[in-house]
């Protein structure tokens, strides 16, 4: 059994080391970033794209660190290029995003497309695009183009009319590596039916006894290193932006299955969609043929469940065991089609790719700090409610990092905001999200004052219009581990509170 249970700080020091001690620099120079040249109609197998990054390394250094999260089944580097203003920190109230492809070997476009995102920041870097250094000076971006290199390279040495649709899709034990993650979403569902105030963050809860591929494994260590606020998982096989929940709850294959952040994830997939040169456009037939995923007629974009039911699904884990919203952006009907193609489809894709990295920023963003010391306060939990909602808080709160700083994606409206974080007292403020502008999030701090020594008990406001207020939500410590053996313990536990709506900020170790 995989250990999901890690210390953050130890993973992003034992994965991320530099370009100068994994991969020697190449010699040969980049072609100019509007071109066709040659080198963007040919796919990268691994050798070159470690030499491409370390390339765009040299020409962008102050802004550039490229290292390994781990290795495949085979021993490959599972890459990623970062860009920031300060490579391999997190600075508070800077917001980390990421981009994973080709996490089915044989697909091969969103693998190409990040390399070539690499260099167009670069590039951007050195020609004061002043768009591009606004992203970078406001985000830490990540480019993992291949999660799956071992299927990658069994699919590009294989002839193109002998790979048919599943030669190197899985890894190179043969296991679908977007059906290896921990299945959160059963969990998630177990507790809603069981009406358990619990949420987010389930992985502490989760034990069993299956066994995760190294290339899961790595993508899940680094995921819980880093406060990712934001994510794009890239692949092939249609034309299509898919949100969240990819498992549907009733065991249908097609059942729309809506998370608690389902209007931000719509807004997320939606604008991908229609950045896109083709995808929200009615100018294409459906990839399967079938009027029922004529994917344009509804915007581009498509329930994850809703269109088929995957368990075990990374977008899915991002979300219920991190603070991070991840979507899945298909982008072609061909998975591998011939290199030449590739220069138009990176022209289809470069404005949604620019455009969805800018996500990083809706919402709002804070420090929560002791009022008091002004020292930062790690794993406050962070809640928010529409002001104009009478459903009470949404269900997914999010954590703030070890710098007390935490970021919440939201869409338009007036929200409340309760902040609480053991041993201090509740803070709720009100706030009017706009999301006017490109990198300028709303940014709303919470100065926590501590708790007196001797516990002070207050009739909390009753609220007529919700049975959940923003203040009834209160800490509870030492939850046990979830395991089949102790279902029963659990449902005992949580009836016991269940009518006060309690709630404590747990976050994965």
């Amino acid at each position: 059994m995989a250990s999901w249970h890690m210390n953050s700080l130890y993973f992003l020091f034992l994965f991320s080391t530099t370009v100068n001690c994994l991969f020697p620099f190449s010699s040969s120079s980049s072609s100019d970033d509007n071109s066709d040249s040659s080198e963007w109609t040919q796919y990268h197998n691994q050798e070159a794209l470690e030499a491409k990054f370390a390339d765009i390394a040299k020409k962008c250094p102050h802004h550039t660190q490229v290292y390994s999260i781990g290795k495949s089944v085979q021993g490959r580097d599972i890459v990623v290029i970062e860009f920031s203003t300060n490579p391999g920190t997190h600075e508070s109230l800077k917001p980390e995003m990421k981009y994973i492809g080709n996490m089915h070997g044989n697909e091969a476009i969103g693998r190409e497309l990040l390399i070539r995102l690499a260099d167009h920041l670069c590039n951007g870097l050195n020609n004061k695009n002043e768009e591009i250094i606004k992203l970078i000076n406001s985000t830490n971006i990540h480019l993992l183009p291949s999660m799956n290199p071992d299927g990658f390279e069994l699919a590009f040495q294989t002839a193109p009319e002998d790979r048919g649709w599943l030669i190197g899709r899985t890894n190179a034990h043969g296991i679908d590596l977007n059906r290896n993650f921990p299945d959160l979403d059963s969990m998630f569902y177990y507790f809603e039916n069981m009406e358990v105030n619990r949420y987010d963050h389930l992985l502490e809860y989760f034990k069993d006894d299956h066994s995760y591929e190294p290339e899961v494994q790595a993508i899940g260590q680094w995921t819980l290193s880093l406060p990712f606020v934001l994510s794009a998982n890239i692949h092939e096989g249609d034309l299509v932006a898919n949100y969240p929940f990819d498992a549907s709850k009733g065991g249908s294959q097609q059942q729309y299955s809506k998370s608690p952040d389902d209007k931000t994830f719509r807004y997320l997939a939606e604008t991908y969609a229609i950045n896109h040169a083709h995808m929200a456009k009615n100018d294409h037939a459906p990839c399967d043929g079938t009027a029922g995923n004529a994917f344009a007629r509804q915007g581009g974009i498509t329930n994850g469940a809703k269109w088929y039911s995957v368990s075990g699904g990374m977008q899915d884990f991002n979300y219920l065991a991190t603070n991070s919203f991840e979507i899945t952006v298909e982008l072609s009907c061909e998975k591998f089609p011939n290199g030449k193609l590739l220069p138009q489809l990176w022209k289809d894709n470069e404005k949604s790719l620019m455009e969805f990295m800018w996500l990083t920023h809706i919402g709002i963003k804070g420090l929560v700090t002791d009022a008091i010391t002004k020292k930062p306060i790690a794993n406050a939990v962070v809640w928010v409610r529409n002001a104009t909602s009478t459903d009470g808080p949404i269900r997914h709160p999010v954590t703030s990092w070890i710098t007390g700083d935490y970021f919440r994606l939201l869409t338009p409206g007036n929200y409340e905001v309760a902040v609480e974080a053991e041993g201090y007292e509740t803070e709720i403020k009100a706030v009017n999200v706009t999301n006017s502008k490109k990198g300028e999030t709303v940014i709303l701090n919470f100065g926590l004052k501590p708790m007196p020594e001797e516990p002070m008990i207050e009739n909390l406001p009753e609220d007529n219009t919700n049975d959940e207020s923003m203040s009834d939500m209160i800490n509870i410590n030492n939850q046990p581990v979830m395991t089949p053996e102790r279902i029963d313990e659990l449902k005992e536990i949580f009836s016991r509170i269940q009518e006060q709506g309690q709630y404590g900020p747990q976050v994965v170790q």
